[in-house]
């Protein structure tokens, strides 16, 4: 296992003054205000009417226009789904593999790869494993989105897996506001507010505030959460031609019982371990607490009709601090008849880590040879510092050694005592970009991208007593064109550089150098339906040099790492939409094929083949009625001599709008009670949720 360690697309540019300014017009007149000069009301205003993502490339791009696979998430859909945390949010994306393998700590995954970039608002960094630490609270995202594939010229750095973006509300036009209720299975109870309301009559001035509260127990023994997430943001005019955006959040999760490793399935007879689906190799002193802090403060200014100018500065701190228990097996291994052979590791620790980020983007459009293109350059700045810490348990412990026969009680072992706190790693990470990309309109219907990517990577600091100081730089070119075979048909091809800095150390403690590679792609995206429905054909390969994989592991079960060339390729499919004013729908296939080191079998806890569906609607007649059903479906997976086989988790939701501005809603998550394990990723994880309800009521004011 790795040590314990710590974690979009930009906003979119104002619509056409056009649009927008009969609009601010009118909702000044009706306010009993004069009506304001024409661009004092336009900009913002029109901002919040019309936010899109970016895509791979940074321009101002349509999904379907853009040559790369994108799924979005809404928030309607993870609220209707009670998809409170970003791991339930990325559950359903088309292809994202969401591996749970401790209650802590969950990696991402698609195409076969890790993601190892995770985005707000089109700003990240390098993302340490590609590890989330901690349940990330959704209240305060307007949608997730995920590229897949290559990440081309959005972060400079980054494999052949994907992206994901979260992007942030923002405050609406008009005000409103809704207070939701939530009770569910394990005494699970949460509340949540998001209230959003112009501050001038003419709307340029708005904010929003969502605030969000959640406890309760899990079907794990000993294992209870509690999350708390407040988030306020406000926008406005600056002038006749620039708008100021800044906001704040704070997440406090507090998690006791927690497991640092998993459930050990491998007996030493060659058999594969069978535990309840409570089991779980904590002990009651146990508990993981992490806090979150974000900022941010962005500032746009229009240079005439069709450039804009927009600067941005993030700024981030997490904070950590666990006390936690590790089972591992030693000696003889898990003999099955006895239930003996597990050894003990207590942990004990403090992290710290602080992030800025700032960035500088111009982009616009310009004339050349009778047809209008696009141009986006940019360049951006980042660090993060982190300082981890160590609490050395007492030597004679019982946590220490030898265990008694699994599943033990949750009481079996006393908290050991801790000593004094010793800094165990230090790490400082420096990002620096130039990118640039056009679109350029050869003809009506033929579409070329074109950009590039400069990035310098240096990394410093200390890992366990071992010093390190890596600079690396790489330029990477990206090349996208699409053709419109009809209004409704689009086709298109991409090719992107690949290149990745590693978290991952070998044998001698020292980080791996950069992987890096090439990622191609070639799809079919169409509309249906009067645009209503959009589907995706997507056939892609991808190699990747130098990937980072397990090869061993030491005396204390951590994997070792090499560099190894890997392969990817296959195939995904996607629809999503509406089928008619009453049924929406997204149902998603990846068929994957992998070879590396190992074969076909390498990265053999990947899943060959996915499946992913969302239907749900208002009945016909009766729309005060809505209904749901979603789900995933995986193959087989293994890892040595453990396996899980192939099943699906459904989940399923009913809701009655009982008053115009009210709602109830029960919620029915793994409605077949299918008992699975949740990833098998190190050879260890524990069982995904039973059959269980949550009953919630919303008022919309």
């Amino acid at each position: 296992m790795p040590a314990p360690r710590r974690r979009t697309l930009a906003a979119c540019v104002a619509m056409a003054l056009a649009l927008a300014a009969p609009a601010a017009s009118v909702l000044a007149e009706e306010s009993g205000v004069p009506a304001a000069p024409e661009l004092d009301a336009v900009l913002v205003v029109a901002q919040r009417a019309s936010r899109a993502s970016t895509g791979a490339t940074n321009l101002d791009l349509e999904i379907k226009e853009t040559p790369q696979s994108i799924s979005v998430v809404t928030a309607e859909q993870m609220h209707l789904f009670g998809a409170d945390s970003v791991n339930e949010a990325l559950r359903l994306a088309t292809g994202v593999q969401v591996d749970e393998w401790e209650t802590n700590r969950t990696s991402y995954s698609s195409r076969g790869f890790d993601i190892l970039n995770t985005q707000i608002d089109g700003v990240g960094m390098p993302n340490s494993w590609g590890i989330a630490t901690g349940a990330f609270d959704t209240a305060g995202y307007e949608k997730v989105e995920v590229i897949r594939g290559a990440n081309g010229l959005l972060t400079g750095v980054g494999n052949a897996a994907g992206t994901i973006n979260y992007v942030r509300k923002r405050p609406t036009n008009e005000r409103q506001g809704n207070v939701g209720i939530s009770r569910g299975t394990w005494d699970t109870t949460r509340a949540e507010l998001d209230y959003s309301t112009p501050f001038t009559a003419d709307g340029t001035w708005a904010g929003r505030v969502v605030a969000a509260h959640e406890d309760g127990h899990s079907w794990l023994r000993a294992n209870s959460n509690e999350r708390d997430f407040v988030y306020g943001v406000v926008d406005g005019q600056v002038g006749a031609n620039g708008t100021l955006a800044f906001g704040y959040s704070y997440q406090r999760a507090k998690s006791d019982g927690i497991m640092w490793g998993a459930l050990l399935f491998a007996n030493n007879d060659g058999t594969q371990a069978q535990w309840p689906t409570s089991a779980t190799t904590t002990q009651d002193w146990t508990y993981w607490n992490t806090t979150n802090h974000t900022a941010f403060v962005e500032y746009a200014h229009r240079l005439g009709d069709a450039w804009q100018l927009k600067a941005a500065y993030n700024y981030r701190r997490a904070t950590g601090d666990d006390r936690m228990f590790y089972a591992f097996v030693g000696g003889d291994g898990l003999d099955p008849d006895t239930g003996l052979g597990l050894q003990g590791f207590p942990w004990g620790g403090d992290d710290r880590q602080t992030a800025h980020l700032g960035s500088l983007v111009l982009d616009g459009r310009f004339q050349w040879l009778g047809r209008e293109h696009e141009l986006v350059v940019g360049a951006s700045v980042s660090r993060s510092d982190t300082d981890g810490w160590q609490y050395d348990a007492d030597p004679a412990s019982p946590a220490w050694g030898a265990l008694p026969a699994f599943p033990y009680p949750t009481d079996a072992i006393p908290e050991p005592a801790w000593g004094e706190r010793t800094l165990y790693s230090v790490l400082d990470q420096r990002l620096k970009r130039v990118f640039g990309a056009t679109r350029i309109a050869m003809t009506d219907r033929f579409k070329a991208i074109l950009g590039a990517n400069f990035a310098e990577y240096r990394r410093s600091g200390d890992l366990e007593g071992t010093a390190f100081d890596q600079t690396t730089r790489h330029t990477s070119p990206y090349a996208g064109f699409t053709f419109d075979f009809s209004d409704q048909v689009l086709g298109y091809v991409s090719y992107s550089d690949l290149y990745q800095p590693q978290d991952q150390v070998d044998e001698d403690n020292r980080y791996l150098d950069p992987s890096k590679g090439v990622n191609y792609e070639a799809g079919i995206k169409a509309s249906w339906l009067d645009d209503r429905l959009l589907t995706t054909v997507a056939v892609f390969k991808a190699d990747q040099q130098n990937l980072a994989t397990p090869v061993g592991v030491n005396d204390l079960g951590t994997y070792i790492y090499a560099g190894v060339d890997v392969e990817s390729r296959g195939v995904e499919l996607e629809a999503t939409g509406r089928i008619n004013d009453h049924l929406d729908v997204v149902v998603g296939y990846t068929a994957l094929e992998l070879d590396g080191l190992d074969g076909d079998d390498t990265y053999s806890w990947v899943p060959r083949r996915s499946a992913n569906l969302l239907l749900g609607g208002r009945v016909p007649g009766y729309e005060a009625f809505s209904w749901g059903v979603g789900g995933r479906w995986q193959g087989r997976i293994f890892n040595g001599t453990v396996s899980q086989d192939s099943h699906a988790v459904l989940n399923a939701y009913a809701a009655w709008d009982f008053l115009p501005n009210a709602t109830v809603r029960i919620n029915a998550g793994n409605i077949g009670d299918e008992k699975y394990i949740n990833t098998l990723r190190y050879g260890a994880g524990y069982y995904g949720a039973p059959r269980n309800y949550t009953l919630s009521l919303d008022w919309r004011f």
